[in-house]
């Protein structure tokens, strides 16, 4: 049996979900620090719509985020493209929700951008954990 073989017919330990896990929110954080910076300065600093600086921000933290999780924490390399288009299509999930979010809180609300920026954080990263590794990295 090969580790390729082997890899794939393992069933999932916990130990190893938890290391993922682990890997997954570190890799996220440099994410969630880049999406944010980035945000904060298209949104802030050079006056763009939020959603638009959301969009931005977030695809620079997805493509940031692909290329380090494939790499160090679900060790997958085979079929980049479709991997990749997999992982961008979660992220645009988080993209969704989060504007969602601003539409209700922001809009609706009144509520300070950064404020739901920052909130939506730690929903999106729980949700997108669950999805990448059940289905971009699967």
């Amino acid at each position: 049996m090969t580790e390729t073989t082997a890899r794939i017919q393992a069933p999932p330990s916990s130990s190893g979900t938890t290391r993922q896990l682990v890997r997954y929110t570190l890799i996220g954080g440099s994410g969630v620090t880049l999406d944010l910076v980035v945000f904060l300065l298209l949104h802030n600093w050079a006056g763009m719509d939020e959603q638009l600086a959301n969009a931005i921000s977030t695809t620079l933290a997805i493509t940031n985020n692909f290329a380090l999780n494939a790499r160090f924490t679900f060790e997958r390399r085979d079929r980049p493209v479709v991997r990749f288009l997999r992982f961008y299509a979660v992220g645009l999930t988080g993209i969704a929700l989060t504007d969602l979010l601003f539409l209700a809180f922001t809009d609706g609300l009144g509520i300070n951008a950064d404020l739901i920026k920052l909130g939506s954080m730690p929903l999106v990263l729980a949700l997108q954990f669950v999805l990448n590794k059940r289905w971009s990295f699967a």
